[in-house]
Protein backbone atom coordinates (compact mmCIF):
# COMPACT_ATOMS: atom_id res chain seq x y z
CA UNK A 1 0.00 0.00 0.00
CA UNK A 2 1.52 3.20 -0.90
CA UNK A 3 1.85 5.95 1.55
CA UNK A 4 -0.83 8.28 0.32
CA UNK A 5 -2.88 5.37 0.64
CA UNK A 6 -1.61 5.09 4.13
CA UNK A 7 -1.87 8.93 5.31
CA UNK A 8 -5.88 8.60 3.25
CA UNK A 9 -7.01 5.68 5.57
CA UNK A 10 -5.68 7.28 8.74
CA UNK A 11 -7.47 10.62 8.12
CA UNK A 12 -10.80 8.99 7.37
CA UNK A 13 -10.44 6.82 11.12
CA UNK A 14 -9.52 9.86 12.62
CA UNK A 15 -12.28 11.98 11.25
CA UNK A 16 -14.72 8.81 11.82
CA UNK A 17 -13.15 8.80 15.69
CA UNK A 18 -13.87 12.47 15.85
CA UNK A 19 -16.84 12.80 18.56
CA UNK A 20 -17.55 8.89 18.04
CA UNK A 21 -19.50 7.17 20.85
CA UNK A 22 -17.22 5.09 22.88
CA UNK A 23 -18.38 1.54 21.07
CA UNK A 24 -17.28 3.30 17.90
CA UNK A 25 -14.26 4.16 19.29
CA UNK A 26 -13.18 0.64 20.32
CA UNK A 27 -14.64 -0.94 16.99
CA UNK A 28 -12.02 1.42 15.33
CA UNK A 29 -9.31 1.31 17.96
CA UNK A 30 -7.46 -2.15 15.83
CA UNK A 31 -8.04 -0.67 12.37
CA UNK A 32 -6.20 2.88 13.35
CA UNK A 33 -3.58 0.30 15.06
CA UNK A 34 -2.94 -1.61 12.39
CA UNK A 35 -2.72 1.05 9.91
CA UNK A 36 -0.38 3.15 12.71
CA UNK A 37 1.72 -0.32 12.31
CA UNK A 38 1.96 -0.70 8.14
CA UNK A 39 3.20 2.75 8.50
CA UNK A 40 5.99 2.29 10.70
CA UNK A 41 6.94 -0.85 8.75
CA UNK A 42 7.10 1.15 5.83
CA UNK A 43 9.54 3.67 7.94
CA UNK A 44 7.07 6.45 7.38
CA UNK A 45 6.70 9.13 9.77
CA UNK A 46 3.69 8.94 11.91
CA UNK A 47 2.20 12.37 13.15
CA UNK A 48 2.05 12.64 17.12
CA UNK A 49 -1.48 13.48 16.59
CA UNK A 50 -2.23 9.80 15.70
CA UNK A 51 0.37 8.18 17.42
CA UNK A 52 -2.00 10.49 20.69
CA UNK A 53 -5.53 9.04 19.34
CA UNK A 54 -3.91 5.55 19.10
CA UNK A 55 -2.64 5.56 23.11
CA UNK A 56 -5.70 7.03 24.16
CA UNK A 57 -7.61 4.62 22.23
CA UNK A 58 -5.66 1.86 23.59
CA UNK A 59 -6.68 3.13 27.06
CA UNK A 60 -10.50 3.25 26.54
CA UNK A 61 -10.24 -1.03 25.55
CA UNK A 62 -8.02 -1.48 28.33
CA UNK A 63 -10.67 0.34 30.56
CA UNK A 64 -13.42 -1.30 29.04
CA UNK A 65 -11.83 -4.70 29.43
CA UNK A 66 -11.65 -4.28 33.23
CA UNK A 67 -14.85 -2.71 33.30
CA UNK A 68 -16.51 -6.38 33.46
CA UNK A 69 -14.90 -7.75 35.64
CA UNK A 70 -16.46 -8.41 39.64
CA UNK A 71 -15.60 -6.68 42.61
Amino acid sequence: MSSINLYSEAEQLEKKLNGACLDTRLALQPSLSKVIDRMRQEGMHVPSRLRQLDAALCEDAMEARFDNLPV
